[in-house]
C-alpha cells in the first residue's frame, strides 16, 4: 500500500447524480481527497466539489455541512492511509526493519508517481498559517503519532538514540517529498536511501 495515495477515486465507479446515502458521502470525500491534493485547498470551492463528486448541494451539506469540516475530514483520511500501512505490518508480524525499509521504499516510489506533489500535510500547514487553526493541530497529531510510530520501530531495531533518529528519519522523508516534487525525483529518493542507510549503520 502506498503511503500516499494521490487518486483515491481511481478504482471506483461514480454513482447516479444527486445520490443520497453512505455511497454519496464517501464519494464526496474521495474527490477532496483528489482535488485537494491535486490543486490546494483554498483554490478548490465548494461548488466544483459537488460538481465533481455528482451530488446536490443539499446532499454535499447534509453529509458535511460546511467545506471546514470537509478539509478535517480530508486530514482524517489521509493520516488512515498512512496508519494502515503499519497497520498491516503489525498484523503480518514483519521485523522492525523490514517494516522501516519497506516504508522508505513506498515514500520512493510514491515521490516518482505521476501526479505526486509532494506531502499532503505539508501542503496543507503551508495553506493554514495559525497554528490554533483546527488543521494545523490534526497535522502536528499526526507527525507526532509518525515520529513515535518510528521511535518504536527504531527502538525495537535496537538503535541507541531511537527518537533522535526517528526526527532524522522524518525529516529526510520531508525533504525528499519536498524535493522530488519541486526538482528531481531521482536524487531526492536517493538522497533519502543514503540518509535512512546512514541511520540504520548507527544500530549495533
Amino acid at each position: 500500500m502506498s503511503v500516499v495515495d494521490p487518486d483515491p477515486t481511481a478504482q471506483r465507479a461514480p454513482e447516479p447524480q444527486g445520490g443520497h446515502g453512505p455511497g454519496a458521502k464517501l464519494r464526496i470525500l474521495e474527490t477532496a481527497n483528489r482535488l485537494f491534493y491535486e490543486e490546494g485547498i483554498h483554490s478548490v470551492g465548494v461548488d466544483k466539489l459537488i460538481s465533481a463528486s455528482a451530488v446536490t448541494k443539499a446532499t454535499f451539506y447534509k453529509h458535511y455541512g460546511a467545506k471546514d469540516k470537509l478539509i478535517l475530514e480530508y486530514l482524517k483520511d489521509r493520516h488512515r492511509a498512512v496508519e494502515e500501512y503499519f497497520t498491516q505490518h503489525d498484523v503480518n508480524g514483519a521485523q522492525p526493519l523490514q517494516v522501516l525499509r519497506g516504508l522508505i521504499e513506498s515514500v520512493s516510489q510514491e515521490i516518482h508517481r505521476p501526479r505526486f506533489r509532494g506531502c499532503p500535510f505539508i501542503n496543507a500547514a503551508a495553506e493554514f498559517s495559525d497554528p490554533r487553526h483546527p488543521a494545523r493541530q490534526l497535522i502536528e497529531e499526526h507527525r507526532d503519532w509518525y515520529t513515535e510510530k518510528l521511535t518504536e520501530l527504531l527502538r525495537a531495531a535496537g538503535h541507541p538514540m531511537a527518537g533522535d533518529a526517528a526526527d532524522e528519519i522524518l525529516l529526510a522523508r520531508d525533504g525528499a517529498m519536498t524535493g522530488g516534487y519541486a526538482g528531481d525525483p531521482v536524487s531526492a529518493t536517493a538522497a533519502l536511501h543514503r540518509a535512512f542507510d546512514r541511520i540504520l549503520r548507527e544500530i549495533p
